[in-house]
């Protein structure tokens, strides 16, 4: 079983602002232990530091038994939660742990303000993995698209995750995280962990300011992909070329393929999350991500919410949208 399960969604995410959005899906007020997880409004940022980072990863060395002694590891510690003695990871002695509230509230507290405030934070993987997400506590639109411009703050004590801020946006009609489809590179600013890395306060704000401007970033984005029209023939040919079977004589393999192609064009044209920009590159854009989001399966011992929060916050999502409009804009 996932180590993110129920109650570890309901005691261990922090959700604000639903008076305005609603409960979010994992929500179960009998697994929330002696408080909610969801606030009416912003979430205090002393009840994150209270109630999700108020311990501390600490590197451990590691020993190895050979015969009756025991024996350092070299080149490896372990990181260890302060106040369970679990192992978080197990990266090189050169690897520099960011402390949850270091990196993720005390640089951006000063900065936070009436209109940049905590819409989420949350710890998956045992603590492993955090991340906080600053946005405004109003949504933007644009042509019938509702959306909130956020900055997602994220970093890890086992290595899979440098201390990242990024741009990204959640779409409200499907709750969906995205990311600019369309350029190469959407901005971020990046950490290592290494003994000389640190978050000076400019580059925080400065990473901040980047969410006012992301409004009117993805409101131009958004614009731009309604105006590109996609016939049902172009249609056609993206999906068969994204379900594309390279033998055809692989019958499982076509059978397949034909699945997808037929559950992909259900969704766009009965998915209201999806149908109501049916015929545009937007339209399809919010096929590949909805689905991505709400459709395709985990894997085993994952939870759709985990799943979902990790590819935001190692990008993945972002390049399976860049790739799928890449594939479209060539058809067009």
């Amino acid at each position: 079983m996932s180590r993110e399960s129920s109650q570890w969604l309901n005691q261990n995410i922090l959700v604000g602002h639903v008076a305005k959005r609603g409960h979010a899906w994992h929500y179960k007020a009998s697994e929330q232990g002696a408080e909610s997880n969801h606030y009416d409004g912003a979430v205090p940022i002393e009840d994150v530091r209270r109630r999700l980072f108020h311990w501390e990863a600490v590197p451990q060395q590691m020993f190895i038994q050979v015969g009756d002694e025991l024996k350092p590891v070299p080149n490896k510690v372990a990181i260890v939660r302060n106040d369970t003695n679990e192992i978080l990871g197990v990266p090189s002695t050169s690897y520099v742990p960011h402390q949850y509230n270091d990196a993720l509230l005390s640089n951006l507290e000063n900065i936070l303000d009436d209109e940049l405030t905590i819409g989420s934070a949350g710890l998956l993987k045992g603590g492993a993995i955090a991340w906080v997400q600053v946005e405004m506590p109003e949504s933007m639109k644009v042509a019938d698209v509702e959306f909130r411009p956020h900055l997602l703050a994220t970093t890890s004590f086992n290595g899979s995750i440098a201390t990242t801020y990024k741009r990204t946006v959640t779409v409200v009609v499907c709750d969906n995280t995205r990311a600019m489809a369309l350029g190469e590179n959407s901005e971020e600013y990046r950490i290592r962990h290494t003994a000389h890395s640190a978050l000076r306060l400019a580059d925080a704000r400065e990473a901040l300011s980047i969410v006012y401007q992301l409004g009117d970033d993805f409101s131009r984005e958004v614009e731009q992909l309604l105006s590109i029209k996609v016939s049902d023939q172009v249609f056609d040919k993206f999906i068969s070329s994204m379900f594309h079977v390279e033998n055809p004589d692989n019958k499982m393999a076509l059978t397949r393929s034909q699945n997808n192609i037929d559950q992909f064009k259900t969704i766009y044209t009965t998915d209201n999350r999806v149908a109501p920009w049916k015929g545009t590159a937007y339209g399809v854009l919010q096929l590949v991500n909805t689905h991505r989001h709400h459709y395709r399966a985990t894997k085993t011992n994952t939870v759709r919410v985990e799943r979902n929060m990790m590819d935001a916050l190692n990008g993945i999502t972002e390049q399976q949208d860049k790739q799928a409009m890449r594939r479209l804009l060539a058809l067009v």
